[in-house]
């Protein structure tokens, strides 16, 4: 399995390195953004470790131009800071899931495993949900006929909500079954998420379909 590291520091980047390597995964390093998406437009990787900030091009500014060209490597982004802010805007840029510095082995690990066995996993069906469609092999949303720009975890959070319409779904629930392992109790990136896909989903004009449920957590209904 081949990662891409994008990190200008090149004391983590290497020390990201020395933990993939010691789990058999194939490491290239790039240092700044420009590098790193040069490397993403014409190789292959199963995944992408990416900085947010980097020189030349910062991790949003690559995330959405790999977006942009259709290219769907999952990206884990780095950033040192632990702002909503910042997660919601790698969110929005195509980001698939973020990690604050500093980190532990184990979990950035986890969350590789997570978003390569889920990039692996086969779809088949053609889902509609009000004005809402989305085609599950091709990984592709639209909403009124219009396509629905969503990061990969986004499509499956929409995609998860559809196929359990009308049921109250727990944030316990949807960290297991979107992120495939556990969260420190404390974390709020279900909400996270859930703001992005409801911003996006009013922006194309589905309305509120995704509802608050108090003390359990949301439930979708178009």
């Amino acid at each position: 399995m081949r990662i891409l590291v994008i990190e200008d520091n090149s004391s983590v980047a290497a020390a990201v390195r020395t933990m993939l390597e010691r789990r058999n995964y194939a490491v290239d390093l790039a240092s700044d953004g420009e590098e790193g998406l040069d490397h993403l437009m014409r190789q292959t990787y199963d995944a992408a470790i990416v900085d947010i900030m980097l020189p030349k091009r910062d991790g949003f500014d690559i995330a959405s131009a790999l977006r942009a060209q259709g290219i769907q490597t999952p990206l884990l982004m780095l950033t040192a800071r632990d702002a909503v802010e910042d997660r919601v805007r790698g969110l929005d840029s195509g980001a698939d899931d973020y990690l604050v510095k500093p980190f532990m082995e184990e979990e950035l690990v986890a969350r590789l495993r997570a978003l390569t066995r889920r990039a692996d996993r086969p779809l088949h069906a053609t889902l509609k949900a009000g004005p809402i469609e989305i085609d599950t092999s091709a990984r592709q949303a639209v909403c009124g006929g219009k396509p629905l720009r969503l990061g990969a975890t986004e499509f499956r959070m929409l995609e998860f909500f559809i196929r359990n319409e009308g049921i109250a779904l727990s944030r316990d629930l949807l960290l297991e079954r979107l992120w495939d392992y556990d969260f420190d109790g404390s974390s709020n990136i279900v909400d996270v998420y859930v703001s992005q896909l409801r911003r996006k989903l009013k922006r194309a004009g589905a309305g509120d379909v995704i509802a608050t449920v108090w003390g359990v957590g949301y439930k979708f209904a178009s």
